[in-house]
């Protein structure tokens, strides 16, 4: 009975993969090609079809990396985003435009300033490691409360920096602030792809540990895993991700935590191959859906971060008030 219960669910999973998978498709479909005829075709697709290679990569890098972050800390609240890398991201565009200018080289070179946000972050973040994991500490809890606090200064930071910036400046850096598909350049995509495949790439022997890991800290020790091994090099992955995909098109605060507690309630199966699959179907129904939204039906009024961030935000409630009420 127990080997016929347990066939019926991994069916249900099945199922749901496929229709949401059917889901992703026809969003495709209709981002492609809603609104071209024969005269725009050629010029719409070559401009369509690199910003949903770029979606595909972003969603797909911060649906991984909070994936990874929630299982090595045991909670499906919080996101890379609490490591202080998204107050970086903004705190490095302000002092660049402060100190050199809104026509600086590393702001309008899509390339540098790609390159500049990813090494500045992966800096801090190896600052962090030598922070946490020197002599021998082991405490991620340290880890994100050091993350909690840069994080606040940084936005202090930022918000006094912007006070002292003329108005052109800040309308720059208040661009760079907000999540864009549409200025993505394909030197860059190649890039990113490099650095998010490479992460996947490593990442992959270490799933069949994930489903272990995500047993508690105490029980993968009693199981042969080397929990503290593991657990740093998954943080290496998670941090790498969530810079290549801050610098890529910018901050995306709720969209990790929308798709993966979103891809956990739809899928049953603990196996983190199995939710990876889920969450990266659903962070493209998400990402290609909002996106979708504005170029369609809000003719570009408002920026992607902002409807992901609304609709993750009202869900980050409903999570916690559904935790205080079970």
């Amino acid at each position: 009975m127990k080997t016929r219960t347990d066939s019926v669910l991994k069916n249900q999973d099945k199922n749901r993969l496929i229709i949401v998978g059917i889901l992703v498709l026809g969003i495709i479909f209709c981002y492609l090609l809603v609104g071209l005829n024969e005269k725009n075709f050629a010029y719409a697709l070559s401009k369509r079809v690199p910003k949903l290679y770029a979606m595909l990569l972003t969603g797909g890098a911060i649906g991984f990396s909070s994936l990874l972050f929630q299982t090595v800390t045991h909670n499906q609240l919080l996101t890379p985003s609490i490591l202080g890398l998204d107050s970086l991201y903004m705190l490095v565009n302000t002092m660049v435009v402060f100190f050199l200018g809104a026509n600086s080289f590393l702001i309008s070179n899509k390339k540098a300033h790609f390159l500049l946000s990813l090494v500045l972050m992966m800096v801090v973040a190896s600052w962090f490691y030598k922070m946490v994991f020197k002599k021998g500490q082991q405490n991620i809890f340290f880890l994100l409360l050091i993350g909690l606090i840069v994080g606040t200064l940084f936005d202090s930071l930022t918000g006094f920096v912007q006070i002292l910036i003329d108005p052109v400046s800040f309308q720059t850096v208040q661009s760079k602030m907000q999540a864009s598909f549409s200025t993505v350049n394909n030197d860059v995509l190649i890039l990113a792809t490099l650095m998010i495949g490479g992460a996947l790439v490593y990442a992959l022997p270490y799933f069949k540990y994930l489903d272990v890991l995500a047993l508690g800290r105490e029980t993968a020790i009693s199981l042969g895993i080397h929990y503290d091994q593991i657990v740093k090099r998954m943080l290496v992955i998670v941090v790498l991700l969530t810079a290549t995909a801050t610098a890529l098109v910018g901050p995306i605060t709720f969209l990790g935590l929308l798709v993966v507690n979103i891809g956990r309630y739809m899928l049953r199966s603990y196996k983190h191959v199995h939710l990876l699959m889920m969450i990266f179907l659903v962070s493209m129904v998400s990402v290609i859906g909002a996106q979708f939204l504005i170029e369609r039906v809000l003719n570009y009024s408002m920026s992607i971060g902002i409807i992901i961030n609304f609709v993750g935000g009202i869900y980050f409630i409903y999570l916690i008030i559904k935790g205080r009420t079970q």
